[in-house]
């Protein structure tokens, strides 16, 4: 064991979320009132980086860093005495049991000047005698309190040592995508190509260690993308590299047994395996292997013996209820492959012998892995039983049994169509790269037309979701063109994706193509008019989304044909600004679509009910989406129905609900890897951010919009995040920004924004330009407004018309215009525009000294403000009451009390959500991925609650919020 004083660099810069928040409210704590934390993780999880970086960053008190030696851990008191003489106190260590109080008072007492932080690395290295004073002094640490800090790390592929065992626990989370791909740009100055870098990120899952040594192994040309990576990526030798060393000296017994536990885990694609099945197999191979009956499971948690005379089970692995599994993932695919090929073929031959249903997917899976060449029966059963609408397996294992299927096929297009439909099924498991890697496969061989259309058709799917829509738009004309002789249905299909990726990039005109019944239109038309900022054909089809269920060709019937058709004609007529003839076939798909239990089809029909304006039927057909794509486990389709219905709140004018749904909604699109879909829930995000006045929250969503729309050429999802950057100006007061951000967005030109959206940020626009005296700017965009409000597609659209034209008025016209526009809020539900009508018009009575009625609208606006959680907009209207001699009533942004419960009234909605969550007891990393917002986000809001509400600790927040919900303040 050595004293260690200059901690060695360490990837841990690329964690600035989940790690270093967490040492830094361990520090905060640390220094205030003392503690212990056990650090853990898997093996290359960066245990030892996260000690090395407290240890650098803690600056309130010496720290004594130590790190285990395993050649010299067998003397009694070794590890505690090399502890102390690092730390300058050569103690003399008692051998009567009393260590551990011994070490305890050094630690008080070297704490008692100023905050002392211990960082011990290793301790399952520590001889057992230091380790139990060791426990003996964090336990009375932790107990006590005071200004001694404990950091201890131990391996998470084991069980902690029952002498530290109940102290709390901190463990490192794998990296996210986001810092794995900054440490690849880091380690390769960033030469390495994007797709091989998203390979990589996805093969470490996160695992710090593997990633570097996946790095170090390819060459120059292969990271650049230049040359075939190796197939496996992290093959036997990688693996050991990083893990290989928790496996030295595993007993001839556990090392069958984890063989066979990593096997059976394969198959079913879970973590874990049942036990009886594993120790049946085991013996079966001829594999030494003990491991307690199913019935004989103990509890969670607790350490497992054996009644066998091979001792314990192996400590890297954890029985539970009757299951095995690994602590670490790492281990049990280094287990798999570092095995010889004869010892895994033994093993799988075994488990297929061993289960119950030999003709299912997990036996064949089992049987296929134990044969070296083409078997087309084989092959054969596995792609029927994969294809079994009867089976309740999730993708996952329909995914493995395609692949398989493909590799042991002969036949080149079967081959094709069999990674086809392995794809599908990984889209469905929420995996877009192993998708286009399937289907790259399905690529390699010559197929008929109908094979690579279907292929294409699905590639197109992909890359819509998440890929560079030019590029969707680009497989599914593709698709149209193989599949026109072999199936209208699925040509349409094509088309409609086609249409949706054009609608995404903002290319109208390559939309109105790929919606043409009979190919190009001969002509396109002066002035297109289109309603809604939502995907359209995207839920057309569940064969153009690559989301239909697996089954016989033809097993559709007509009826299907009829709403493609029907959709198809509503879409093209709805551009064409013909809304006269989109209405039939539009409603015809949402009626049909209502009854229906389908997510597809549910899907068409709120796609088309935002078509129609029918936010109602646009809510209900989205909500009745997802619980339909919840019931499926559908991960692809989840986002979407909540990407749908997240729009369709944001037209009823709920923007909080909609907020609620989007937040969701950006956390199932992470978890599918759909990056497109995700930056159109940041976009609804901003939007409601936007109203609510969080700036930060606007601009860190609207960025993270930006970024993915910029990339993948995502024109919608940019006007919107810019759409809301201007109005969050426009809220706060700035409106010659507003105006300036908004002008080339809606105004003619090759810069206005996307043909679906700038005719909803008009209103922000006029408002603007008429408040920064610029309203010449704005009388064209009114007019271009007025044939879009006319269309009836958009129920907020007539009253904003009419509040237009009145801030562009002259005095005599504006009353009337105003009135009127109120008039017509009344038939609608937007509590928002309303309100904003109500400023605008309070504001213009004012400065014509019609105080009285000024009064009134004013109070009005305030209110409605209030209702809807528009903190700024309230703000403008409590400011022009008081220039109106007027004291401003209501709670949120008056006068609100100075002290008890009624000071949470004074902060924003975002500050009370976080405030809540807080005072709930979670950490900001916690409340930051409840929120779907950055650490940071939380870090800058949490201040502004303290110094608001003045109040200096979490505990005191808490003790706030608890007495507000006692006396029922409202939250």
């Amino acid at each position: 064991m050595t004293g260690q004083t200059t901690p060695g660099s360490a990837p841990l810069r690329y964690r600035p979320g989940p790690a270093r928040q967490e040492i830094a409210e361990l520090l905060d704590g640390l220094r205030a009132d003392g503690g212990v934390r056990v650090v853990t993780g898997e093996p290359g999880c960066g245990r030892t980086a996260f000690l090395e970086f407290a240890a650098r960053s803690f600056r309130a008190g010496p720290v004594w860093h130590v790190r285990a030696d395993p050649a010299r851990t067998e003397q009694p008191h070794r590890g505690l005495r090399t502890l102390l003489r690092a730390a300058g106190r050569p103690v003399r260590v008692p051998g009567d049991g009393t260590a551990g109080e011994v070490l305890l008072d050094v630690l008080c007492a070297a704490a008692a000047a100023s905050p002392l932080l211990v960082c011990v690395d290793d301790v399952h290295l520590w001889d057992t005698a230091s380790r139990a004073a060791l426990g003996h002094a964090a336990a009375g640490v932790h107990a006590a309190g005071g200004r001694v800090g404990l950091l201890l790390s131990a391996p998470g592929h084991r069980p902690v040592d029952r002498e530290v065992a109940g102290l709390p626990v901190v463990r490192i989370a794998p990296l996210t995508p986001g810092d794995a791909a900054g440490l690849v740009d880091d380690v390769t100055d960033g030469t390495v190509d994007p797709a091989v870098r998203e390979e990589l990120v996805t093969e470490a899952e996160g695992n710090p260690a593997l990633l570097l040594a996946l790095v170090r192994r390819l060459s120059p040309a292969q990271l650049r993308g230049r040359r075939a990576l190796p197939r496996p990526l992290a093959d036997a030798e990688v693996l050991t590299a990083v893990a290989g060393g928790c496996l030295t000296g595993v007993p001839a017994d556990h090392a069958g047994l984890l063989l066979a536990t990593a096997a059976a885990a394969r198959a079913t694609g879970e973590p874990e395996a049942d036990a009886d099945l594993v120790r049946r197999a085991a013996e079966k191979a001829g594999e030494r292997a003990a491991v307690p009956a199913a019935e004989a499971a103990p509890s969670a948690g607790a350490r497992t013996r054996a009644p066998y005379a091979a001792g314990p089970l192996p400590e890297t692995l954890a029985l539970v209820d009757g299951r095995l599994r690994f602590r670490s993932a790492l281990l049990g695919r280094a287990v798999y492959a570092t095995a010889s090929p004869e010892r895994r073929r033994a093993v799988h031959h075994a488990l297929a012998g061993s289960l119950a249903d030999p003709h299912g997917v997990p036996a064949l899976l089992h049987r296929s892995w134990t044969v070296t060449g083409p078997a087309p029966a084989l092959a054969a059963e596995l792609a029927a039983a994969a294809a079994d609408p009867a089976s309740a397996l999730p993708p996952g294992p329909r995914r493995a049994a395609y692949t398989r299927a493909a590799e042991l096929t002969p036949d080149d297009a079967e081959r094709a169509h069999r990674y086809t439909a392995a794809a599908r099924q990984a889209l469905l498991a929420g995996d877009p790269p192993e998708a286009l890697r399937l289907l790259d496969a399905a690529r390699s061989r010559p197929a008929p037309a109908p094979v690579r259309g279907g292929a294409e058709l699905l590639r197109g799917a992909v890359l819509l979701a998440d890929g560079p829509v030019d590029d969707a738009r680009e497989s599914f004309l593709l698709a149209a063109g193989l599949l026109a002789g072999h199936s209208r249905e699925e040509a349409g299909a094509a088309g409609l994706g086609a249409a949706d990726a054009a609608w995404a990039a903002g290319d109208m005109a390559a939309c109105l193509r790929a919606l043409a019944p009979d190919g190009p239109l001969p002509h396109e038309p002066a002035r297109v008019l289109t309603p809604v900022p939502a995907p359209l054909a995207r839920a057309a089809d569940a064969s153009a989304t690559g989301t239909a269920p697996p089954g016989p060709t033809g097993s559709t019937g007509p009826s299907r044909s009829a709403l493609l058709r029907d959709h198809r004609d509503g879409m093209r007529a709805v551009l064409l600004g013909r809304f006269d003839l989109a209405a039939a076939p539009l409603r015809r798909v949402v009626e049909r679509g209502l009854p229906a239990d389908e997510p597809e089809r549910l899907l068409r029909s709120a796609a088309a009910a935002l078509l129609l304006g029918d936010v109602t039927a646009a809510r209900r057909t989205g909500a009745r989406a997802l619980a339909a794509a919840r019931t499926a486990g559908s991960a692809a389709l989840e986002p979407r129905a909540l990407e749908y219905l997240a729009y369709a709140e944001l037209r009823a004018g709920r923007h909080q609900l909609a907020r609620t749904h989007a937040e969701e909604g950006l956390r199932t699109a992470r978890r599918a890897g759909q990056r497109n879909t995700a930056a159109h829930h940041h976009a609804v995000l901003a939007l409601a951010a936007s109203i609510e006045g969080e700036r930060e929250l606007v601009a860190e969503h609207a960025t993270a919009a930006l970024r993915t729309a910029r990339r993948h050429g995502l024109a919608q999802a940019a006007t919107l995040a810019q759409w809301a950057l201007a109005r969050a100006d426009l809220g706060a007061g700035r409106s010659r920004e507003a105006a300036d951000r908004l002008g080339p967005l809606v105004r003619p030109g090759a810069r206005r924004g996307h043909f679906a959206v700038w005719m909803l940020a008009v209103p922000c626009f006029v408002e603007a330009s008429a408040l920064v005296g610029r309203p010449e700017q704005a009388r064209t965009v009114v007019e271009d407004f007025a044939l879009w409000a006319g269309c009836g597609a958009d129920p907020q659209a007539p009253a904003q018309l009419l509040r237009c034209r009145a801030l562009l008025a002259a005095p005599e016209a504006a009353d009337e215009l105003y009135l009127r526009a109120l008039d017509r809020h009344e038939e609608t539900a937007g509590e928002f525009e309303r309100a904003r009508t109500e400023l605008l018009y309070g504001k213009w009575l004012r400065r014509r000294r019609r105080l009285g009625e000024a009064r009134a609208r004013l109070g009005e606006a305030l209110m409605g403000f209030e209702r809807c959680g528009a903190h700024p907009w309230g703000q403008q209207a409590a400011a022009e009451l008081r220039a109106n001699g007027a004291a401003p009533g209501g709670t949120g942004t008056g006068h609100p009390s100075r002290s008890g419960p009624g000071r949470l009234s004074r902060l924003t909605p975002q500050q009370l959500r976080i405030a809540r969550c807080v005072a709930e007891g979670a950490t900001n990393r916690e409340v930051a991925l409840r929120l779907s917002v950055s650490t940071r986000t939380v870090d800058y809001h949490l201040r502004n609650v303290f110094a608001t509400l003045g109040v200096r600790s979490r505990v005191e927040l808490a003790r706030l919020v608890q007495q507000a919900e006692k006396t029922g303040a409202q939250l």
